[in-house]
């Protein structure tokens, strides 16, 4: 009788000599780990997916960072102990690096050269914390999926994603909450529906592709049922950054996806199904009665011609914006202005009437740019944002690779257009909204990265013996559990502010998360 797999379980192969399962060793993989070190890092993973989409805090005085803060503590957390588990479970294994490792490393160590010269070293190590923590899970999750666990990990960032979805809709549908914001509803666990819109439509590439796999009849009603809840978060969002995200991703994949499914035995019926799903799931957040308060008689028509409309409103806005932020990158070609220091900056070149700045103090009113390629050039540099993109391709193409003993199931034929829907969708929100900038996505983009990115040819490895490696891994982990600790100690900030809320007590905390 064969062996039970996963569509991608193809990295594991039956030894001849004893018929046990062991991983394979792939050049590109930064340290395999152990398959009971990769089982670990695993439910590392599952945990820390789950609770970064869940957690959030009550404290109502830190209206933005309440939900990031706590989000960002468990992103460090998750990193510091999937690093170790992995490290430890690969120490008697080789160190490679192939062509997109060294980019992203390269890209981080000029993050950090450009965090360590700007002026406010509170924001810029937050940022690049965030970064290098969310390099560390695609790191991870790329070695455990090599022990057979890559379906595993792609369906846990699909829970994790309908679980947030979960959460806005339970909002819109009258449930009250201290762990959820009322001002930007409905955004569930998020605090605000533009961000847990961003998740859904990222993660809707990866439901698709798990539902028309899915080797189970139960399998395909769960992966159905996510569908009609994706669908109505999306719609009940009002998030145009979204919408556009899924049509660029329907249009430019619409071909390849007819292509491969002819192939696929049966694919047509559960396309039909899954897209009754989903047109059932726009109908009825369209036509059941909610508790969102819209200010228009006719909110969601007027969001779907908003889409086209950049000569008022938050287009026009955008547009403003977008141009000021690359006066700023101008200025500063080589290495930015500093990670999170943007919002310090962009006064300076802001023009009148500037939508993106507050009337009160003239500071922006969002602590970033609306775009993440925005940030990217202005924070970081030309070199890096050229550096960031070419990596980006590098994992585009990584989801082509195959090995040449493949078997050609369903969910091979089908992966690299999964992963291609997510890339994609990423590249369309973070154009016009800040998505890598923040814990969950981050978390979340990188886990399915890793999961569904193959390793390619190795460029540079370290030996166990390598008198290096040993500093070189304390130090990564000395950096992760720093950045946990500082997101630790801005939690406990917001605790005492709110538990003594004495002026000075007050200042002091604001000054601990906010760096300001």
């Amino acid at each position: 009788m064969p062996t039970p797999s996963f569509p991608f379980d193809d990295s594991l192969r039956n030894s001849p000599r004893d018929g046990r399962t062991t991983p394979r060793r792939h050049a590109g993989d930064v340290a395999q780990p152990s398959l009971a070190a990769s089982r670990v890092a695993f439910g590392v993973l599952v945990i820390g997916a789950l609770a970064i989409v869940l957690i959030a805090s009550p404290f109502k005085s830190f209206e933005l960072d309440r939900f990031f803060v706590p989000k960002e503590l468990v992103l460090h957390a998750t990193a510091l102990l999937v690093l170790l588990v992995c490290a430890w479970g690969a120490r008697a294994t080789a160190i490679t690096l192939d062509r997109v490792d060294t980019l992203l490393l390269a890209y981080v160590a000029l993050s950090t050269i450009s965090a360590l010269l700007a002026s406010d070293h509170v924001a810029s190590t937050r940022a690049l914390a965030v970064t290098w923590s969310g390099f560390v899970i695609f790191w991870s999750a790329r070695a455990v999926a090599r022990a057979g666990l890559r379906t595993p990990l792609v369906v846990t960032v699909i829970v994790a994603v309908v679980t947030g979805a979960a959460t806005g809709l339970l909002q819109a549908y009258g449930l009250r909450s201290e762990y959820a914001s009322l001002a930007r509803a409905p955004g569930g666990t998020f605090g605000n529906r533009n961000f847990m819109a961003h998740l859904c439509v990222i993660g809707a590439p990866l439901l698709f592709w798990a539902t028309l796999t899915a080797r189970r009849v139960w399998g395909v009603a769960l992966g159905t049922i996510a569908a009609m809840v994706l669908a109505g978060a999306l719609v009940l969002s009002r998030t145009r950054a979204a919408w556009v995200a899924l049509v660029v991703c329907m249009v430019l994949l619409a071909i390849p996806l007819w292509v491969t499914l002819r192939r696929v035995p049966g694919s047509g019926r559960r396309v039909i199904l899954v897209g009754s799903a989903i047109g059932l799931g726009a109908l009825s957040a369209l036509f059941l009665p909610n508790h969102l308060n819209w200010k228009s008689d006719s909110p969601y028509l007027d969001s779907v011609r908003g889409v086209v409309d950049y000569s008022s409103g938050s287009g026009k806005g955008r547009l403003i914006q977008y141009k000021n932020t690359l006066r700023m990158a101008a200025a500063h070609p080589v290495l930015g202005v500093g990670p999170g220091n943007w919002p310090k900056y962009y006064p300076t070149f802001a023009t009148r009437r500037d939508p993106s700045l507050s009337r009160d103090d003239g500071r922006p009113a969002n602590p970033w740019p609306s775009s993440d390629w925005m940030a990217m050039v202005a924070e970081r540099g030309g070199l890096a944002t050229i550096i960031f993109v070419i990596a980006y391709f590098g994992l585009l193409v990584g989801g082509w690779r195959r090995d040449d003993d493949a078997d050609a199931s369903a969910g091979d034929a089908l992966a690299p257009l999964a992963l291609a829907g997510t890339m994609l969708a990423t590249a369309v929100v973070g154009t016009f909204d800040a998505v890598q900038l923040l814990a969950a996505p981050t978390f979340l983009v990188w886990l399915a990265f890793g999961a569904l990115c193959r390793p390619g040819k190795a460029r540079h490895t370290w030996s166990p013996s390598s008198p290096g490696r040993q500093g070189w891994f304390w130090a990564a982990t000395l950096v992760t559990a720093l950045f946990a600790a500082r997101s630790a100690l801005q939690m406990r900030a917001m605790s005492t502010n709110c538990e003594s809320p004495g002026s000075f007590v007050m200042e002091r905390c604001r000054t601990i998360v906010h760096g300001r």
